[in-house]
């Protein structure tokens, strides 16, 4: 046992945790964790940034990058509901952040009187949010707290956590142990029926399919060999892009697997909710399904599958592998109709102007294994679609919670995370700003992110729904906006103007190449609707 404080508690746990980066705020509630965390400032490096938002968006992005635990520091109350957008986005993706938070003083907390940050039930307000919340009532506390905090988040589906302290205890010295680190990620057994029911149903399948999420990474050589043995498209989400590199056959995004779903008898679902197949492409009795999830809940909807395994992809993929062989029958190759399925797509996307013109410079900039991050917006809608994605982690997408405004600290925390790799941010005029403060961080702490921002003027996506779908009744979507790329000067980073896919690529070529962050603002008029083409649940709340 060592003499510390619970600042020092809960920074010594992290470290020890292999935790090497933090993305925060300082404030009254957390200047003994922030002493703490100035002490350790060799083993653990602080990002400070302009907003709680921000600093959690960095941390997801951090985590999404590089598959690695990403950590943030927030003040209490109004802090940490800053911070909720990105921990809410966490959860949609299943990635693993964890938030250490501060409280109120200990003795004041549920008693209501109006401490500063305080809010009605910090603990059960943020149940709601993320997949655990903890708190330690002593220094002594943080590590087996902690312990559990990342048990939870590693454990099954990984999803974010929030682990709170009471600034008097983090200023408290105590006599703490710390503790050894656990092996978190324990895979589930497969049931030798369950296993073997699913490989005799997918070898005597006539046309079988596997559709698959970000749960399947970690176990992509897996993956690319059932495939080849079943002859089978890989149908990737948009956060499950990568998977299997794009020159593959077999590797189809969700447009092509819509209408390659039309003939489809089995269909191995891995690492993916299965939402938009399950609850918009139909056929729900003419396919059979397995599932692959860690998550038994999740497994479970939005249908039954007929076999369903509760593990991960990484354990299951390569029993199911070896499993497959007795009962696989003879498929005639289906490279020349898979890739005509995927020539279709392509040619359907590629229609789409201006879009495709700027799609094909960013492809053409980025290296294979540059990184592309995309906020919600119109341009970000059709490279999720038609961009070619050559390696897993590559596209960093919302996921599900599609939040506005993610896009450019979330490029910030990738680039932290993976320095050697180009990062690339697209983001629309309106997401743009929800962040746009963090251009500051950017410059301070010297993160080299090319972000795109295509301006319109106006909430794309919103108005164009309201010319569609309300005959032009525009409300509350028409902005304006600074001169881009002269506010990125003031920070002191580069701004470029690009009007056109010519200029851009030019200045792609200057940024790409150049130290430092940059900003290139694109002026963008009205674009077709890329979403015509996307069979998916309405978001709007109607059936259909």
């Amino acid at each position: 046992m060592t003499d510390m404080t619970g600042g020092q508690a809960i920074i010594q746990t992290l470290v020890n945790h292999g935790v090497t980066t933090i993305f925060g705020l300082p404030g009254v509630q957390l200047d003994n964790t922030f002493d703490a965390l100035f002490e350790a400032r060799n083993q653990l490096r602080t990002i400070h940034t302009r907003h709680e938002q921000g600093a959690a968006y960095m941390a997801l992005g951090y985590a999404q990058a590089s598959g690695k635990v990403g950590a943030c520091i927030v003040g209490p109350g109004p802090g940490l509901l800053n911070a909720g957008a990105a921990l809410c986005t966490a959860y949609g993706s299943n990635v693993p952040v964890i938030c250490i938070a501060g409280q109120i003083p200990s003795h004041q907390i549920g008693v209501g009187l109006g401490a500063t940050h305080e809010i009605i039930d910090q603990t059960n307000a943020m149940r709601g949010v993320v997949k655990w919340v903890g708190r330690a009532d002593t220094p002594a506390d943080a590590p087996p707290v902690l312990q559990e905090a990342f048990s939870q988040m590693l454990r099954g589906r990984k999803q974010p956590v929030v682990f709170e302290m009471a600034p008097d205890i983090m200023g408290k010295i105590s006599d703490v142990s710390l503790l050894d680190i656990e092996n978190y990620e324990i895979e589930s057994d497969v049931e030798e029926d369950s296993l073997e029911a699913a490989a005799k149903m997918l070898g005597e399948a006539e046309k079988p399919m596997i559709l698959v999420g970000s749960g399947v990474f970690g176990a992509e050589t897996e993956l690319k060999n059932l495939a080849e043995m079943l002859e089978a498209p890989v149908i990737m989400s948009r956060t499950g892009r990568g998977a299997l590199t794009d020159r593959h056959y077999l590797a189809q995004t969700m447009i092509t697997g819509q209408k390659l779903w039309e003939e489809a008898d089995v269909a191995l679902v891995v690492g993916t909710r299965f939402s938009s197949p399950g609850l918009a492409w139909g056929r729900e009795k003419e396919v059979k399904l397995i599932r692959i999830d860690p998550d038994k809940h999740q497994a479970k909807l939005p249908r039954e599958a007929d076999i369903t395994m509760v593990t991960t992809a990484k354990k299951a993929l390569p029993l199911l592998e070896s499993r497959v062989g007795p009962h696989n029958k003879i498929r005639e190759s289906r490279t020349t109709e898979l890739n005509s399925a995927k020539k279709d797509t392509l040619a359907k996307l590629e229609d789409l102007q201006p879009q495709y013109g700027f799609g094909k410079v960013l492809r053409e900039a980025l290296p294979e294994d540059g990184i592309l991050v995309t906020d919600v917006t119109q341009m970000a809608t059709f490279m999720q679609n038609w961009c070619p994605i050559y390696q897993p982690r590559t596209l960093i997408t919302p996921g599900y919670q599609a939040t506005l405004g993610y896009g450019y600290p979330t490029a910030l925390g990738a680039k932290v995370a993976l320095p050697d790799k180009k990062v690339v941010c697209i983001c629309g005029d309106g997401g743009f700003m929800f962040n746009v403060q963090e251009l500051s961080s950017a410059v301070a702490h010297g993160i080299d992110v090319v972000c795109v921002v295509f301006a319109d003027n106006a909430y794309g996506n919103v108005k164009r729904f309201q010319k569609e779908g309300y005959g032009g009744r525009h409300i509350g979507v028409d902005l304006h906006n600074p001169d881009f790329a002269k506010m990125a000067e003031t920070f002191g980073m580069a701004g470029l103007y690009a009007n056109g896919p010519d200029a851009l690529r030019a200045a792609l070529d200057e940024s790409m190449n150049s130290p430092g962050p940059t900003l290139i603002e694109v002026p963008i008029g009205e674009v077709p609707n890329t979403w015509s083409l996307v069979k998916r649940p309405s978001s709007a709340g109607n059936k259909h």
